[in-house]
């Protein structure tokens, strides 16, 4: 069987694309990779892209130079968990602070690893996660 390496990109959705974007900008340091009206694409580093699409702005085909890109969507609040060092845990929730932005909650798993979890402007549930929440991870 072929296999699979890894996730490559993430999707979520927002009433604010801009806004959003800023969120992503200043809490993480992101680098925008490319973005418009309708989208905005971040270097998550590892290879990894966070993308974040304007709610609605995916309902319709996209063409392309290279192909057509079916229509996708998201709806509700979703959930994505970024991957930090441990010893960057205590920072993290400082830095959390001084952005103003509450952590709804923090679990220490039963495999060492810990967990931070706070809400982005569109109410989507995002985790910062250290080594030792999955036998893989």
């Amino acid at each position: 069987m072929p296999k699979v390496i890894r996730v490559l990109e993430t999707c979520l959705h927002a009433k604010d694309v801009e806004s959003s974007a800023r969120f992503y900008e200043t809490l993480f340091g992101f680098p925008r990779m490319d973005s418009n009206e309708r989208y905005c694409a971040f270097d998550v580093g590892g290879g990894t892209v966070l993308l974040l699409f304007r709610e609605g702005g995916t309902t319709e085909a996209v063409t392309t130079v290279g192909g057509v890109i079916p229509p996708h969507g998201g709806r509700g609040d979703l959930h994505l968990a970024f991957s930090i060092r441990a010893e960057d845990f205590p920072g993290w929730e400082k830095r959390l602070g001084e952005e103003g932005i509450p952590i709804e909650s923090r679990v220490r798993w039963g495999r060492g690893g810990q967990s931070l979890y706070f809400r982005d402007p569109d109410h989507h549930l995002v985790e910062l996660a250290t080594p030792g929440i999955w036998p893989s991870y």
